[in-house]
């Protein structure tokens, strides 16, 4: 049995984050108690339904019984994900903590200030997260389907509802599969997080961040993100590798749905097209908002991810290309994304 983890010095207030964040989403549609339980017991059965589904395209097979599956509200998106935070920022919270020990008024009204923006942060995604596999929950992670999101879109776009759930399902329960199917993913992705960890220097920190996304700014490049501003060359290296192992996760979930989708999902060509143009933002504030945290690379995730995919599996085909999932040296770099032919000859030949 593991021993519980070390109480740290509570840098960040997650219960006022957490506060903030449910406020900020907000509940979501308008729904009828019935429609509500329909939508739940839909997307639960959607995502049952697509472990054979996936099992079947992919040729991976995840353990029964591992993995739970959730279908949660905004509230719910936001307490899990405070939790995942918690277990990912406990490394860089701990190097912190070792090097000069916060403590005090200022330990406070830091928690609070950076408990504010997590809960923020938290707010505005929670209304735009469709699904998600959180690897951070002991055992082995779980799968959330956030129901209001999912309604709101499929109104949005006026889509099939029945046919919508089971298509976000497809590509989430892929994620679940993944991690589970291939039990080492979990761990490095810890790994790297810890490595990113490792690279941070406490005291200088959040000065040599100032700097940093200053010399960004005036350098033309604040087109990033503000995570790609605040790194240092030694991180983005991590990041680097993390983005071609998150475009393949993500990659290979868009082909899961999109080429077993037309087997069972009637309006998968329409629901695909509608979907595509909303990722692209619905106004400017939002795309400087994407661009800001990220998002604009996590689109960027799906598409790259996905023609790596593709070109792989039609050159050598499915059981060939599955030799991505043998251990980490397989993953793609981020270059490779651009270059499957050098993938196929550094891992197959």
């Amino acid at each position: 049995m593991t021993a519980p983890a070390a109480p740290l010095p509570p840098m960040i207030d997650w219960g006022l984050a957490v506060a903030l964040g449910s406020r900020l989403a907000g509940d979501g549609p308008v729904v009828s108690r019935a429609e509500a339980d329909e939508a739940v017991a839909e997307l639960r059965a959607g995502a049952h339904r697509s472990t054979g589904l996936v099992r079947e395209f992919t040729g991976l097979d995840a353990p029964d019984g591992t993995a739970p599956i959730l279908v949660v509200d905004r509230p719910g998106w936001v307490q899990a994900n405070a939790e995942g935070f918690a277990v990912a920022t406990r490394p860089m919270i701990e190097k912190i903590a070792a090097s000069k020990p916060p403590s005090g008024i200022g330990l406070k009204v830091g928690a609070k200030v950076t408990g504010a923006e997590v809960g923020g942060l938290l707010g505005f995604l929670a209304g735009k997260v469709l699904g998600q596999f959180d690897p951070f929950h002991e055992p082995h992670g779980r799968l959330l389907l956030v129901a209001p999101n999912i309604v709101h879109v499929e109104r949005e776009l006026d889509v099939d509802p029945h046919d919508f759930r089971l298509w976000v399902c497809l590509h989430e329960e892929t994620h679940r599969v993944q991690f589970t199917a291939v039990p080492w993913m979990r761990e490095h992705l810890f790994s790297e997080i810890r490595a990113i960890s490792d690279t941070v220097e406490p005291a200088s920190f959040l000065e040599g961040g100032l700097e940093r996304i200053t010399e960004a700014i005036k350098a033309g490049r604040n087109g990033g993100s503000i995570v790609e501003m605040f790194s240092t060359p030694e991180q983005l290296e991590v990041i680097d590798r993390v983005t071609g192992m998150m475009s393949l996760l993500e990659g290979h979930a868009d082909v899961v749905m999109d080429d077993v989708g037309p087997t069972v999902i009637p309006s998968v060509a329409q629901i695909r097209k509608k979907f595509t143009k909303r990722r692209q933002g619905v106004g400017a504030l939002d795309r400087v908002l994407r661009r800001l945290l990220g998002l604009e690379a996590k689109m960027a995730q799906y598409r790259d991810g996905a023609h790596f995919v593709r070109s792989v599996v039609d050159r050598v085909g499915m059981d060939e290309f599955n030799a991505v999932w043998a251990g980490p040296e397989n993953l793609p770099s981020k270059a490779d994304l651009s270059d499957p032919d050098g993938w196929v000859k550094r891992v197959l030949a």
